[in-house]
């Protein structure tokens, strides 16, 4: 190996070993105006490494799905209810079922029922709380007062899901558009909020109509409840006038007395 070649490994290997044991801040051969601090290097290395994380992770929040149809689905949409109303019998019930209106709720829900005639009600006021014909009154009186605001929430239910249409089409529209322009981490949490609140809007407006078939059973329990009710009340009061009375036919000894009337 030549001489002078000799000179420059014993150089850069002297160099080397110099840079490897020094402290921070020193001059690199004698120039007193470069200075290399290798603390100050490895802290710039870690930055750039913090700086590219955060850079990757920007860029994959900005990443948006260009083929966000394949997870649309269909919106039901609920048509206009068209009762028939040959001769008055059902005067407001399409308003009813279509629209908010309490007040055609109200009518159409006399107009198609059997009203208490004033005879049946001077009837009635001779009995007493318990009866079978004032257990009949009360499931009457709670079915007409159910009845009508039922009526009402089907409409108001109808009226908001056509109110609610455009708001709901425009939401999946952005939730399913692939270009920038709705893709960014912001923007997406901004329509999964607005997700949210119409999930919530539907959820609270069916607790209506919830609330309502609740309420509509329990006047059709209290109907089959009475029903139960007057017929053990029957079969007691029977066995009572067998066991007060004789039941036997005339010159007969014996008489078949399991029968109901």
């Amino acid at each position: 190996m030549p001489l002078h070649i000799k000179k420059h490994r014993k150089w850069l290997i002297a160099g080397t070993a110099l840079l490897l044991t020094a402290t921070p801040g020193f001059a690199l051969f004698g120039i007193g105006d470069i200075v290399f601090d290798p603390t100050s290097y490895a802290n710039l290395v870690q930055q750039f490494t913090t700086l590219e994380m955060q850079y990757n992770t920007i860029k994959n929040n900005v990443t948006h799905f260009s083929f966000k149809q394949q997870w649309q689905a269909t919106l039901t949409a609920l048509k206009n209810t068209n009762v028939k109303n040959l001769l008055g019998e059902t005067n407001g019930m399409t308003t009813a079922l279509d629209t908010n209106s309490p007040s055609a709720s109200s009518t159409a829900w006399t107009a198609a029922t059997v009203p208490i005639s004033s005879s049946t009600s001077g009837y009635l006021q001779s009995q007493t709380v318990g009866s079978a014909q004032l257990s009949q009154l009360a499931m009457i009186e709670a079915s007409d007062a159910i009845s009508p605001d039922c009526l009402t929430a089907v409409g108001q239910y109808r009226a908001a899901r056509t109110q609610n249409a455009t708001a709901v089409s425009t939401l999946a529209a952005e939730e399913l558009d692939g270009s920038d322009a709705s893709n960014s981490e912001v923007q997406q949490l901004n329509l999964l909020n607005a997700a949210e609140a119409q999930k919530m809007a539907e959820m609270q407006t069916q607790g209506v109509l919830q609330s309502c078939v609740a309420a509509q059973m329990a006047a059709a329990n209290m109907e089959r409840r009475n029903a139960a009710a007057i017929d053990l009340n029957t079969a007691a009061f029977v066995q009572q006038q067998r066991t007060s009375n004789n039941v036997n036919a005339v010159k007969e000894g014996n008489t078949w007395q399991t029968y109901l009337p």
